[in-house]
């Protein structure tokens, strides 16, 4: 029997469940253009006022997976897994965590994404080195994930084309909040990667989209169980975002803070405390090692060892960057004319700071994007930003503007003495990672 896009429509705007056979068709009619605009706008609010069943959600999930290439790595004689972030600022993780596991063992075709609100980029980050190729051809990026393990590029063309057309839509018809259109849109990329396990990083707090606990949870719980029930091993990690991950939000000194992460220079941090979580989970998640303890072990010594950042060093000369990059990053990476000191007003505690604000205030120096198609200036953010509870003595620098221009500078510096607060009293020490959501 023939689909009828309006019936399907209509049977989901009733709250009905919808069959497989219907879903994969409407998407198909998605992907192929012979379903219009305004009946996908209208599927969509269906979806955001009624919501999806979880078969209703794997199907769809499977169907945008299958509406362009799927990878295959049968050549791999590797587990092969992935690892993907609700968004944050400062959160690097990826640029880590994808050269670790490597260096481990596993198989990482990592598709990452550019920023999105206030949450900062990888692929953006990425582009701060010279040649880096964030869209390299299909067997560029075999040989790049045989060679060094991993590759972090950009969704192409040819992958789940069904999400870039059904995402554009929902952009404009306030629908982005859907919790099973927000967990089809991101597996079905994944998924289209050949994934054979995925930990997931859903960020909780004022930095997150996701800003309370509960919500949080109902979207790992869905993300899990949609994977799983897909047929990917998946877990994850509900992590805290209420303040920046690294001590750098930006694109060039984020690629510096990945830098000095892999030389073993951020041992003690929250950043550390998250990659390490997550290469604990992906390595046990995969099989690789009995537990996540186990995997913690292994992920320390590639870090101690050097491997991952060869891994790195490797990925980047592959895929277009510099041969000596990692040696040489300074000569390579986009500077700011203007660096300023934001230094504390007294003595006291950095007590709090919103997240959010800190994410958009890159934007606001020309770091981020207001349009899709702006273009962005590599060279600023924040540097040297110091963790919440930290004790400043009155002039002591606890972050550094690095802008395009003195007044720019000088603006930045002023808004983040209004987004840093300063006690007298120490806060409350928060975990880094909440909770875990395991299949």
């Amino acid at each position: 029997m023939t689909m009828i896009p309006q019936e399907v429509i209509r049977r989901k705007r009733d709250g009905e469940a919808l069959d497989k056979a219907d879903i994969t068709a409407f998407v198909r009619g998605l992907a192929d253009g012979s379903i219009s605009e305004g009946q996908v706008a209208a599927f969509a609010m269906a979806v955001w006022f009624s919501g999806m069943s979880l078969d209703e959600t794997v199907s769809l999930t499977l169907a945008m997976r299958d509406s362009g290439e799927v990878l295959s790595w049968a050549a791999i004689d590797k587990p092969v897994a992935d690892k993907h972030s609700t968004g944050g600022v400062g959160d690097n993780v990826s640029l880590m965590l994808a050269p670790i596991v490597a260096a481990c063992g596993l198989a990482v075709p990592m598709i990452s994404g550019r920023g999105l609100g206030h949450t900062g980029g990888t692929l953006d980050k990425l582009e701060s080195i010279p040649g880096y190729d964030i869209k390299p051809s299909a067997a560029l990026l075999r040989q790049v994930v045989k060679d060094a393990g991993c590759a972090i590029i950009g969704q192409t063309a040819d992958l789940a084309p069904a999400d870039r057309r059904l995402y554009a839509i929902r952009d404009v018809t306030a629908t982005v909040d859907s919790v099973p259109l927000i967990t089809a849109s991101i597996l079905s990329k994944k998924l289209a990667a050949g994934l054979q396990s995925l930990v997931l990083d859903v960020k909780i707090g004022n930095g997150a989209f996701m800003v309370g606990l509960q919500e949080a949870e109902t979207l790992a719980r869905s993300l899990v169980g949609v994977a799983n029930g897909a047929g990917v091993k998946t877990t994850a990690l509900v992590t805290d975002m209420n303040e920046p991950l690294a001590d750098a939000a930006g694109n060039a000194v984020e690629i510096e803070n990945c830098l000095a992460f892999l030389r073993g220079e951020k041992a003690g941090t929250r950043l550390e405390a998250v990659v390490m979580s997550l290469a604990a989970e992906i390595l046990s998640t995969s099989g690789f090692t009995v537990s996540p303890a186990e995997g913690t072990d292994l992920a320390r010594r590639a870090l101690k060892s050097g491997a991952a950042l060869e891994r790195f060093a490797r990925m980047v000369h592959l895929l277009g960057g510099p041969t000596d990059f990692v040696e040489r990053a300074h000569a390579y990476l986009p500077m700011a004319p203007v660096v300023l000191p934001v230094e504390a007003p007294f003595e006291g505690f950095l007590h709090s700071c919103n997240a959010r604000d800190v994410g958009m205030e890159v934007i606001a120096l020309g770091g981020g994007r207001t349009r899709p198609d702006e273009p962005i200036d590599h060279r600023v953010g924040f540097s040297g930003l110091k963790p919440l509870g930290t004790k400043v003595a009155k002039g002591e620098p606890f972050a550094f503007v690095h802008a395009a221009s003195e007044d720019a500078a000088q603006k930045s510096r002023s808004r983040l003495l209004e987004i840093y607060a300063i006690s007298e009293e120490a806060p409350a020490g928060r975990p880094v990672v909440i909770s875990k959501i395991s299949g």
